[in-house]
């Protein structure tokens, strides 16, 4: 994808037209039924629904439902196709994208859509006054320092040209600009929804998407209904999608067994997964599939003692990452470094920091710690995490270490991660980094950048290099189809850099596993996609509807 991203910056004014990417119907099953309703479970409540602000494992795909963007991709794959955006045409000098809006196309409450809305979009998702976790991505965009320095309240870079036309035109190269199009920051939502609601807009959901909100009873349910106005003809084949929170993991495993629940939304707890995979008939029903993830512990370096690299460096050789890889019954390898393996831009051959608790006492004793300190680690209270926590507890405490638990929901992990003096550790497990779009750069900017090291981002180390920083920003400017080795060669001396100061242990790659109910239908892919994660909804379906 990345060459395909390279190739058509450069080729000045060209058009591309839906087709070029897919053919409109291509991606329609032919054995696919219309109608009935799934239920997915999940343990906890989902935090908002505005596609500016949700950023975790459950509301990510559904927002994906809910709302479109300019760009898309093809379901089940990394394919990058249009979306809203008809076809569009990119400059000679790869500076000016010029996007040609699909005509028709409707919101949930009945007005066409338009040029105007993508750049109130735009607009709001930069605005520092949103506090958008994802803001950085479109940090390319021309204006983006004013607005967020918050000189202005519009990107100077995005011009309507007509109702139908959007021109955006970019600081620098980016070769990740198209990507970033299709994330849900990047998904268009009505203005008059926003300043009706306020601050309660992530709670009513206005977008041109598949599916609309239907009813959301806060801490037991949301409802998804299907938009019959969907400019994709055919589509979703589901009549409504149920999603029931507060549900033990564990508890939703047997209800899948009863006949209760379509897709166990946190997957199969890892205590069970033995005897599932030994049931040939629970087996069937399991889906494996890679992901671009890595787990890992983030060390705030704006707390004492991480502030030190020495501790940050003995607190990677203190974790025994094999041991903690049997936690989840093997299901993962251990990492060592923060890019996955099937990443382009991750290093070949680097072992990163050897278990070693002896020399981890010997540099703590250097950092002026002999007796270790006591500090606090943050986890997500599901299943297995908790165990893992305790296993990594145990490792710190081996080298003097004294890590007292705390072990909460995930929106309060998320958020003591956003502030720069609330959490010293947190394990990333059920909220660790599953990469946007596939390219290195993903992997830095919101959680290792000075770009995520913000209140509310995903920079939970609030590490922040300016030298490498520069780095990543060369990188993503190396759009020369000819600079693609190269570009691939700076992301990885980034990574290995970032390893230099240490601010993550990275743990392991975990493989994702999920289960759906006999009775639900579509490919595999759909339901282990990489980009509507865990499942995209618009194009599963039920067998058993008449």
């Amino acid at each position: 994808m990345k060459k395909f991203l390279i190739s058509t910056a450069l080729c000045g004014s060209l058009i591309l037209p839906a087709t070029a990417f897919s053919d409109a119907h291509s991606d329609m099953d032919p054995n696919a039924k219309t109608g009935g309703n799934i239920i997915i479970t999940y343990k906890d409540d989902v935090a908002t629904l505005d596609p500016a602000i949700g950023y975790d494992w459950q509301n990510w795909s559904m927002i994906k439902s809910l709302y479109d963007g300019l760009m898309d991709y093809r379901p089940g794959t990394t394919d990058l196709r249009p979306g809203l955006a008809e076809n569009y045409s990119v400059s000679d000098d790869g500076m000016v994208f010029t996007f040609k809006i699909r005509p028709g196309v409707k919101f949930h409450n009945g007005r066409e859509m338009s040029a105007e809305d993508v750049k109130y979009s735009l607009d709001r998702v930069t605005n520092p006054v949103t506090q958008s976790p994802g803001a950085g991505f479109f940090a390319s965009i021309k204006g983006f320092d004013a607005i967020s320095n918050g000189e202005t309240d519009t990107l100077s870079g995005v011009s309507v040209i007509n109702p139908l036309t959007l021109k955006i035109t970019l600081s620098r190269p980016d070769a990740t600009f198209l990507h970033v199009m299709g994330l849900n920051f990047a998904s268009v939502v009505a203005k008059e929804a926003v300043e009706q609601a306020g601050a309660d807009f992530g709670k009513t959901a206005m977008g041109t998407g598949a599916f609309k909100l239907g009813e959301w009873t806060i801490g037991q349910r949301l409802v998804f209904e299907k938009n019959e106005d969907y400019w994709r003809e055919g589509l979703p084949y589901l009549d409504s999608v149920t999603f029931e929170v507060g549900q033990e993991p564990i508890v939703a495993l047997l209800r899948l067994q009863n006949g209760e629940v379509d897709v166990p939304g946190d997957g199969i707890p890892p205590a069970k997964f033995q005897e599932v995979m030994s049931d040939p008939d629970q087996a069937a029903r399991v889906i494996e599939g890679g992901q671009l993830h890595t787990g890992y512990i983030t060390l705030n370096v704006k707390m004492p003692p991480f502030d030190n690299v020495l501790v940050r460096k003995a607190v990677n050789m203190a974790i025994n990452k094999e041991r903690i890889t049997q936690v989840i019954n093997g299901r993962a390898v251990p990492a060592t470094q923060p890019l996955p393996p099937s990443m382009p831009g991750y290093t070949e051959g680097y072992e990163g920091y050897a278990f070693d608790p002896a020399a981890a006492k010997k540099l703590l004793a250097d950092a002026g710690f002999p007796e270790g300190f006591e500090t606090e680690l943050f986890v997500m209270n599901t299943d297995p995490n908790p165990r893992i926590a305790q296993a990594i507890q145990q490792d710190l405490s081996n080298v003097g270490i004294k890590a007292s638990i705390q072990s909460l929901a995930q929106a309060s992990v998320i958020a003591a991660g956003g502030e720069a003096d609330q959490a010293p550790m947190i394990w990333s497990g059920g909220m660790a980094w599953i990469a946007d779009f596939p390219d290195a750069s993903n992997f830095y900017g919101p959680i290792l950048g000075c770009a995520g090291a913000v209140q509310g981002g995903w920079n939970w180390s609030w590490y922040c290099n300016q030298e490498i920083d520069a780095m990543a920003t060369e990188a993503d400017s190396m759009t020369d189809p000819d600079a693609v080795e190269a570009r691939l060669q700076t992301w990885s001396d980034i990574y290995m850099k970032v390893m230099e100061d240490a601010p993550w242990v990275p743990v392991f790659n975990e493989q994702r596993y999920t289960m759906r109910s006999g009775r639900m239908g579509g490919a595999d892919s759909l339901y282990v996609d990489p980009v509507s994660i865990p499942v995209n909804y618009d194009y599963v379906y039920v067998n058993d509807v008449q």
